[in-house]
């Protein structure tokens, strides 16, 4: 059990502006991840294992690529009783992302607005803070890329061919961040023909790193949760195309991440911030964010690997993504609004529900 009550330190960090509290915390997780200062948000983690994509999973609640884009906490979102842990997203080269202010609260509607806009220090940087995880053989571990904003969309396949090689032999899965808002023309990627070449180069990509590292690592494709159903039929047909085999089976090579952030403001609309530019994230996306998994789960059969993230601010939201299809849960702003309990209760729902 946690030492600190979350509601004190959220009260502290929320009198602050909100990128200044997001590394003021994660600055703070990663100077005592290796001390007993641990004990103020560390608690025991849930026992429910489950097998996806040939992975073993602790238990079913993760954490979503964006909160930890550098890999500096690993250890400590381990402490927290994570199951699993998504760090990123790195792009091949180091960028700072887009202008400041960039990062919104929104407490009325428990929701986030951000267009970050894949700020990091870069493959090399990123790589390292993996190494020095100490926790690794306690989660499974998830390393997101992207493409630098420099990079034409054109030659988008360059930047994740590059940040696959890096992180490849790091990772336990690789998650490819197609679904940003905040990366111009990024999410043109969903499209069929973008997706179909994405895919193909990162399959032949695989096969050469499985080689040379030893082992066959399963990449999730991230979409956004504004997806039309047109869009979603394209989208898992590619899916179809590359993660099912010749008997109709899902082969654990591919897997889905849904969703990311949103661009709809309608559940916010009058709230302070919520004509932002950015990603709109927290409760207002769940719904959304359940519809696309149902919709991919239905298009996908009931084998292929999908993570639900999106909105899951409570256990009861954490259940409805497994309801909805998802067979692992990822959170974010929920973590920001309610703290590391979250993460044991959700944890414990999700366990009874699948008991």
């Amino acid at each position: 059990m946690s030492l600190l009550p979350y509601a004190v330190a959220r009260c502290a960090l929320f009198r602050l502006d909100a990128e200044t509290a997001h590394d003021l915390t994660l600055s703070s997780l990663a100077a005592t991840q290796h001390t007993p200062l641990r004990m103020a948000y560390a608690q025991a983690r849930v026992s429910d294992p489950v097998t996806l994509a040939g992975l073993h999973f602790p238990n079913r609640i993760g954490l979503a690529a964006g909160l930890d884009k550098e890999a500096r906490c690993i250890d400590a979102f381990s402490h927290m009783g994570f199951g699993f842990v998504e760090v990123g997203t790195v792009t091949p080269k180091a960028q700072a992302g887009n202008p400041k202010p960039r990062m919104f609260r929104l407490p009325q509607g428990q929701a986030l607005i951000n267009r970050l806009g894949f700020n990091n220090h870069g493959l090399d940087a990123f790589v390292d803070n993996v190494q020095r995880a100490r926790e690794r053989r306690h989660i499974i571990l998830g390393l997101n890329i992207g493409k630098n904003a420099a990079t034409p969309i054109e030659q988008a396949n360059d930047d994740y061919l590059s940040a696959l090689a890096g992180v490849y032999p790091h990772a336990d899965y690789v998650t490819v961040n197609i679904s940003s808002p905040n990366t111009k023309n990024l999410r043109d990627l969903q499209s069929d023909a973008a997706l179909d070449g994405l895919l193909g180069a990162l399959s032949i990509a695989r096969e050469s790193l499985a080689k040379t590292v030893g082992r066959h690592v399963p990449i999730f494709i991230k979409i956004a949760p504004d997806l039309d159903d047109a869009q979603i039929k394209v989208i898992a047909a590619v899916l179809n195309r590359y993660g099912t085999a010749a008997n109709g089976q899902a082969n654990g090579h591919w897997g889905l991440v849904a969703t990311n952030t949103t661009l709809a403001r309608d559940a916010v609309m009058g709230q302070a911030h919520a004509q932002e530019a950015g990603g709109l994230s927290g409760a207002p996306v769940l719904d959304a964010s359940n519809r696309v998994i149902a919709a991919m789960r239905g298009a996908l059969g009931a084998g292929f690997p999908i993570i639900g993230v999106g909105g899951v601010m409570s256990s009861q939201d954490a259940v409805s993504k497994l309801t909805a299809g998802a067979d692992v849960v990822q959170i974010y702003t929920g973590l920001i609004y309610k703290g590391p309990a979250l993460v044991r209760d959700a944890a414990n729902a999700m366990k009874r529900a699948c008991a």
